[in-house]
């Protein structure tokens, strides 16, 4: 599926994770239940709550044209207690 692009790894986003919270970019025109119903779905877990946001553009400049990096929406998913998502594959 084509609506979640990948899983957000930074310092804050890996706090997150003790609150059972994984963080996720995704297509600019997915709603939030259509991402729950993905979520459910794929990891087969069920979703407590979603908060999303549109972080603001960057601007890119290639020599001498200033242009603007491409848009996503970022989203925050809480899952109910008992439930996680496995980001690394332990091998």
């Amino acid at each position: 599926m084509d609506e979640i692009k990948y899983p957000v790894l930074t310092e804050k986003t890996i706090r997150l994770l003790e609150k059972n919270q994984y963080t996720f970019d995704v297509n600019k025109k997915s709603t939030k239940p259509q991402i729950k119903k993905w979520i459910e779905n794929f990891f087969n877990v069920k979703v407590k709550a979603i908060n999303s946001h549109i972080p603001p553009e960057k601007k890119k400049r290639i020599g001498p044209i200033i242009g603007h990096s491409v848009r996503y929406k970022r989203m925050i998913i809480t899952l109910k207690t008992g439930y996680s998502i496995p980001l690394f594959s332990n091998k």
